[in-house]
């Protein structure tokens, strides 16, 4: 009995083994060759992405929404703040990787463009206001008008700065984590542009959704046909972002296709294809479902991508059901809960409204956080793809805010409350409307149109 049970102990210990070598090499064959992570002064560099983050991002972010309200002062004073540390950054401070301590050259290019900006942001800030030492001394006699070109120029170079400070703290974990080396920089340039462009389209939705002049428009103009709705533009986007990915995704009649070239190709000629039909279907101020239905589309083939990985196969997935979700929260938006309407009946904004940008964001930063060098390293830190997604998903809130924040603000600064009535804090509300609405180029409107809509929010 004994030998049996010998046998029977040495068998069981086999098949365990067998099952183990088995397993070790399924991951190995799926993860490749696995890496240790040991970042070089991992506290000190997180320390300074926050600060990165607070003072290349969302200080700008701030400055910028206060010059487009015309608070020039404190715009400025925020701008010497984040040029100072910018300067400062850019000269002694850097993310080296893990690898050979070297950081990636479009962090440290991205941090001296930044620092370059800002400082000619500040210099024609300090002409506007009469505070420019240097050309009050040697040229007294260059003024600029507060409300003429100068200005107008002023306020696209903050918003510049943020889309630059973006780049930078995006760059900033890159560089520190050493991704995106050789063979996969290819893949980081698109995750990261069309993950952007996704987060950017969702601050455009949220700006045309909050902003009551624009919001409004059909309650205050008896002819919108002079308006173009957002689909039209959306569309003409898509027709140009499509016609031109079809051509540049694969190199035609030079080289084979592949499974990729196929993918990325076809995405392309639907795009211009689905965006010519919504550009005719949304002229005249005409509410459209293609562009919603393009981003479904584009969710469906994005979560239908082969990986080699199983946690990028999953992140990828959710991606793709956060975009189809915004193209189908939208489409619900305009046909079934506005009804082809600007806004709702009684200009107000409805919950449901803010569910395709958040979407938007959701599915842009997921894109962004997808990468193979990314999820390899995720994988090998010992984490799953369910835990990796709530993290990305917390960080899609937190952007989300960042923008609503930003928004109301601006909305505070020129005399409206949180719903976007007008209030009676500011003696100048009703002056700052007018120069707002002109700012964001609704239309030829003339001083009556202008002014109709003030009478009637001061009315209610």
């Amino acid at each position: 009995m004994s030998v049996r049970r010998n046998w029977v102990t040495v068998i069981l210990v086999s098949i365990l083994l067998n099952c183990l070598t088995y397993v070790r090499a399924d991951m190995d064959m799926d993860d490749g060759e696995r890496v240790e992570f040991h970042p070089i002064n991992a506290g000190s560099k997180t320390f300074h992405w926050l600060l990165s983050l607070f003072l290349l991002l969302i200080l700008p972010s701030v400055s910028s929404t206060l010059a487009i309200a015309n608070r020039l002062s404190w715009s400025l004073f925020f701008t010497i703040i984040s040029t100072s540390f910018s300067i400062f950054e850019s000269l002694f401070l850097n993310f080296p990787d893990n690898v050979d301590n070297h950081e990636n050259i479009t962090s440290k290019n991205s941090g001296r463009l930044l620092s370059l900006l800002l400082c000619g942001t500040l210099f024609l800030g300090t002409i506007i206001n009469g505070s420019n030492l240097f050309i009050n001394k040697y040229y007294p006699n260059i003024k600029i008008n507060e409300y003429g070109w100068g200005y107008r120029i002023y306020k696209i170079l903050t918003f510049i700065i943020v889309i630059v400070g973006w780049v930078r703290v995006c760059m900033a974990p890159i560089a520190l984590f050493g991704f995106c080396y050789g063979r996969h920089t290819g893949q980081c340039i698109a995750h990261g542009i069309m993950g952007s462009a996704f987060i950017l389209y969702s601050f455009l939705l949220s700006l045309v959704l909050i902003i009551p002049w624009i919001r409004k428009h059909q309650l205050y103009n008896s002819d919108v046909t002079k308006f173009k709705s957002q689909e039209f533009w959306d569309s003409i986007v898509m027709c140009a972002w499509g016609i031109v990915n079809t051509f540049t995704e694969h190199r035609w009649g030079r080289e084979a296709w592949s499974m990729g070239d196929y993918q990325h190709t076809s995405m392309g000629i639907i795009w211009w294809a689905g965006g010519l039909l919504g550009i005719f279907l949304s002229r005249r101020n005409k509410r459209s479902f293609i562009p919603s239905i393009l981003l479904v589309f584009t969710g469906y083939s994005m979560s239908q991508h082969a990986q080699h990985l199983e946690i990028s196969t999953k992140v990828h997935s959710v991606f793709g059901m956060a975009l189809m979700g915004a193209g189908v929260f939208r489409i619900i938006e305009i046909s079934f809960v506005l009804k082809d309407k600007a806004c709702a009946a009684d200009g107000k904004i409805l919950s449901f409204q803010y569910f395709p940008p958040f979407c938007l964001t959701l599915s842009g930063i997921l894109f962004m956080s997808a990468t193979e060098e990314q999820l390899i390293l995720v994988h090998d830190l010992g984490a799953d793809h369910s835990a990796y997604i709530l993290v990305v998903s917390s960080a899609a809130f937190l952007i989300y805010l960042w923008m609503i924040s930003l928004l109301t603000l601006y909305l505070r600064l020129v005399g409206y409350d949180e719903d976007g009535e007008l209030g009676l804090t500011h003696a100048d509300s009703e002056y700052s409307q007018v120069r707002n609405a002109e700012d964001f180029e609704l239309g030829d409107l003339s001083d009556d149109d202008v002014n109709t809509p003030s009478e009637d929010l001061h009315h209610e």
